[in-house]
């Protein structure tokens, strides 16, 4: 029988004290007002789950044109600003801590949901095999354009300003995401950066704008409040590189060097198999990050605790099972069974699938 204890031991993560290594997963919820402010459900749903090591909120746009689906929040006006505030607080007076997952999707979008009808952005006009959500329900990305010069220096300004709302929110640090797909991963990998300027071709020029993203994010927040994000595998949003270990092994390294306070990888996605070769990349590309690596995957308590004594991670980000569970770490900790996630519910709706979930009896 495997010991979870592991689980619960502090850790260190930069500038973060964390008191266990059950995280919670940034997750998508669909459940803000259209303008991108919270509801002031989210308070009770995130103060619910502040037993969390740490809380990595759910993908949060940093401009108009960063959407990608309906009722997503934003983090750029002074309404998220307001929006946020009473989210944070909840967190703070339960004893949790939160940091703010920046999100801009790119090509991952519909002319629908940007304003004016605009087409989605990305590193170069390469339209997604890939839906998104919409109010009239489940639409085809639309085609992108390729970001120009100027378009880059907007996308940079907006992730300063995301950043600076972040601080004055409260959040105690921010997330990066450069993961799945989204504009960061588009520019990182090379079926979707065809660009011939400096931010495309060798591996070191496509992952330019994730290094000058860290540098804006870096003048509002202190790299140790800072994470990022990654999906080497590439199985989400019709992503894909011709060498997937060229490109990740020279983003880990230059990521390793920023002294940030963790690197979060998605190493499966749900309801995918990984092969061996696909474990063994993981594997490889782990040992060129020597900061705190925060892995995510298809993780139940006792896979979470073999790969951490293992030093395969230093802690594991759980997203479906924190949904059903708001209380998951006590539930590790005394080998409690689990509520069962209700996957209508995930995306869109009120309290039903939010708020609703039980918690464990006192006297368990």
């Amino acid at each position: 029988m495997t010991d979870t204890s592991i689980l619960f031991r502090p850790l260190r993560a930069g500038a973060f004290e964390l008191p266990n290594r059950v995280l919670m997963a940034p997750l998508t919820r669909n459940r803000a007002r259209p303008d991108g402010t919270p509801k002031p459900m989210a308070a009770a749903y995130y103060r619910q789950r502040s037993s969390a090591g740490l809380i990595i909120s759910e993908a949060t746009q940093i401009s108009a044109m960063g959407k990608g689906y309906i009722d997503t929040p934003g983090i750029y006006t002074d309404a998220h600003v307001e929006g946020w505030k009473p989210v944070i607080e909840a967190v703070h007076a339960a004893g949790g801590r939160i940091v703010c997952q920046l999100w801009h999707v790119g090509r991952i979008s519909h002319t629908s949901l940007l304003p004016g009808g605009a087409q989605p952005v990305s590193a170069s006009a390469v339209r997604a095999n890939a839906k998104t959500f919409t109010a009239d329900g489940f639409a085809d990305t639309s085609e992108p354009v390729a970001l120009d010069a100027d378009g880059i220096a907007r996308t940079l300004d907006d992730y300063s300003q995301a950043a600076r709302c972040a601080l004055a929110a409260g959040f105690d640090g921010v997330e990066v995401h450069s993961a799945n797909g989204y504009l960061l991963d588009q520019f990182l990998q090379d079926r979707t950066n065809l660009r011939e300027d400096e931010y495309g071709g060798s591996v070191e020029n496509r992952q330019r704008l994730l290094r000058e993203v860290l540098d804006r994010v870096c003048d509002a927040f202190p790299a140790d409040r800072v994470g990022v994000r990654l999906s080497p595998l590439g199985q989400a949003n019709d992503m894909g590189d011709s060498d997937p270990e060229a490109t990740f092994s020279s983003a880990y390294r230059m990521l390793d060097e920023r002294g940030l306070a963790y690197l979060h990888v998605i190493e499966q996605f749900y309801g995918q198999d990984s092969s061996e070769q696909d474990r063994a990349l993981l594997k490889r590309l782990r040992g060129l990050y020597s900061g705190v690596y925060v892995g995510n995957g298809s993780y139940d308590a006792k896979r979470a605790a073999r790969a951490i004594g293992a030093g395969d991670a230093d802690a594991i980000s759980f997203g479906r099972m924190f949904i059903a569970n708001p209380d998951l770490p006590e539930r590790f900790r005394i080998g409690a069974s689990l509520n069962e996630p209700d996957q209508n519910s995930f995306y869109g709706g009120g309290t039903r699938g939010y708020t609703d979930y039980p918690f464990l009896p006192p006297a368990h």
